[in-house]
């Protein structure tokens, strides 16, 4: 197996001032010591509660935020001083509507990003036709995005995450706000794109999707690593628990 992210002791602290007629800074340690590898081909979870570091260890791989300590690779790059031989080849997608233009059809947003991601513009028009069918918007690829219900606007940023065609995709919890059918039509989405080979690093709430869909899985608690293995080694982990939910919930309550 190749390792195509590698972090190792990583850390991310920010400095926050607090009060309004006596200013106090503090530091806050959002990522602390954190260290796994994903494998090119794998859908790698990233799970924990809201605040315990999963979008900031996100940010720091796609190269949006600079580590404060340790390792910080992706396809072998430093994310952190080689950012131009990682973006790329690389590209991410976050839960909600961001990321759309809304006043564009689903087609011209998919346009609009192959211009900026300099993809020819023969192979962009075809690229966009192959994306719009693997989402299922061929039929909706010329309506306006702000027509979309909200399933079809998250499929359409996975289209757009794909505009470059990328090794790598970053999901940070792409189906939040969707119905049970959007949802399980992502989860689809997504189980083929692993199917043609991308690695996919994926954070969620949803547990039975987590355990769907992710070959690994890393639970984070407060920025550190609580555990990390297979969903079933982490049932395992947890005391032969029944379901990953209830694995998860037994080591973030032990760690408490």
């Amino acid at each position: 197996m190749e390792t195509v992210v590698e972090v190792r002791d990583l850390k991310r602290t920010y400095t926050v001032t607090k009060g309004f007629w006596r200013r106090e800074k503090r530091q806050v340690t959002a990522v602390d010591g954190l260290s796994f590898t994903v494998e090119r081909g794998e859908i790698f979870g990233l799970l924990g509660q809201n605040g315990a570091g999963k979008t900031t260890t996100i940010k720091m791989l796609i190269t949006l935020l600079a580590p404060t300590g340790g390792l910080c690779r992706v396809l072998g790059y430093d994310t952190f001083g080689q950012e131009r031989a990682i973006r790329g080849r690389i590209n991410f997608v976050f839960g909600g509507e961001l990321g759309i233009y809304r006043r564009l059809s689903g087609r011209d947003n998919l346009k609009y990003f192959g211009n900026l991601y300099h993809v020819p513009p023969e192979l962009r028009d075809r690229r966009i036709d192959e994306l719009l069918r693997l989402v299922e918007l061929e039929q909706d690829g010329d309506r306006l995005a702000e027509t979309y219900s909200k399933g079809m606007l998250q499929r359409l940023q996975i289209a757009r995450g794909l505009m470059n065609d990328p090794e790598i995709l970053f999901l940070d919890e792409p189906t939040v706000g969707l119905d049970p059918l959007g949802a399980r039509m992502l989860r689809s989405l997504i189980a083929r794109l692993r199917e043609q080979g991308k690695t996919i690093l994926l954070t969620t709430h949803y547990l039975p999707e987590a355990e769907e869909l992710c070959g690994r899985i890393a639970i984070l608690h407060k920025g550190r690593l609580l555990a990390l293995g297979t969903p079933q080694e982490l049932k395992e982990q947890a005391g032969q628990a029944a379901t990953l939910e209830d694995a998860y919930v037994r080591l973030v309550e032990g760690a408490v």
